[in-house]
């Protein structure tokens, strides 16, 4: 995968997770903090995810 479309897939995610958790807190809706779990846990995946050894 292309580096620029990673790092805006990454970015769009950490924004994701943010607008989730923030919008959560202020209205008091669990449902959105739980989404920003999902989306920072999507977020760390993409980060660290596997190195493709090469052949």
């Amino acid at each position: 995968m292309n580096k620029i479309v990673k790092f805006l897939i990454l970015a769009v995610l950490a924004f994701a997770a943010i607008s989730s958790y923030s919008y959560g807190n202020s209205t008091g809706m669990f449902v959105f903090i739980i989404l920003g779990f999902i989306f920072e846990g999507l977020f760390w995946t993409g980060l660290i995810g596997k190195k493709h050894s090469p052949k």
